[in-house]
């Protein structure tokens, strides 16, 4: 239970990732060579699907969730680099390069989890969605790293900022949650200049957003079935 122990405390630690057909769909991305299922518990050091702009349009691709910065000779760090953190993106070491280059992306979700610590300690998971996109993207960044002559580790993080009303009250250890896009700023995010990319960046508005208690099994990724995101009867302090 090591992924458990290390991820179920962070933000944003684990989503749901929908199917190849649905991010197609979503993104009006040309057909592309990739398949595989939705994964009902995205944990960090998978492999995700993402969208970047490269040649003047939206592409997809499949990056290892948990950015390998590009001095990393390809190889991850013993710090979390699964989150950026807003305000740190222009400064960090290992996300100011990726910034600089316009090396930014979009990680398509169904929705994400989020543990609310009880007044008595325990932990309760939630389930987070937007109720205006069915499939929704976070802000991410992506990046190159050579391990050798013939290998290159591609990776990604997703943007973290200060949490909403709702997310406040939900993830309220630290108050912070993911940076969701709308759909009118997704190509600006891709493929605008620095300004109009960053003002992209906004708290999800709190009234578009719907969470509910999951069961606990959503702690162990090795769980990856529709049921965890089904709501659970329960009362949290």
């Amino acid at each position: 239970m090591i992924l458990e122990a290390r991820y179920n405390n962070t933000m944003c630690g684990r989503y749901v990732s929908p199917d190849e057909a649905s991010i197609e769909r979503e993104f009006n991305l040309v057909r592309t060579e990739w398949r595989f299922p939705a994964n009902f518990n995205a944990a960090p050091s998978q492999t995700v699907p993402v969208i970047r702009w490269l040649d003047g349009r939206p592409m997809a691709a499949l990056l290892r969730w948990g950015l390998v910065p590009f001095f990393a000779h390809g190889k991850p760090g013993k710090y979390s680099t699964f989150n950026a953190r807003i305000e740190t993106l222009q400064s960090s070491a290992s996300y100011r390069g990726p910034w600089a280059r316009a090396q930014r992306c979009i990680v398509p979700a169904l929705g994400f989890y989020e543990w609310h610590v009880n007044a008595d300690g325990t932990k309760t998971p939630f389930y987070i969605h937007v109720e205006d996109q069915d499939v929704f993207g976070f802000a991410g960044l992506w990046e190159r790293s050579p391990a050798d002559a013939d290998t290159v580790v591609e990776s990604c993080a997703i943007i973290t900022m200060p949490a909403n009303a709702l997310m406040a009250g939900i993830h309220n250890t630290k108050g912070r949650m993911p940076a969701i896009l709308t759909r009118e700023m997704r190509e600006a995010w891709l493929s605008a200049g620095p300004t109009e990319a960053a003002a992209a960046l906004t708290a999800y508005a709190a009234d578009r957003m719907v969470a509910y208690a999951v069961s606990s099994r959503v702690n162990s990724p090795r769980n990856n079935d529709e049921k965890l995101i089904e709501p659970l009867e329960t009362d949290v302090d």
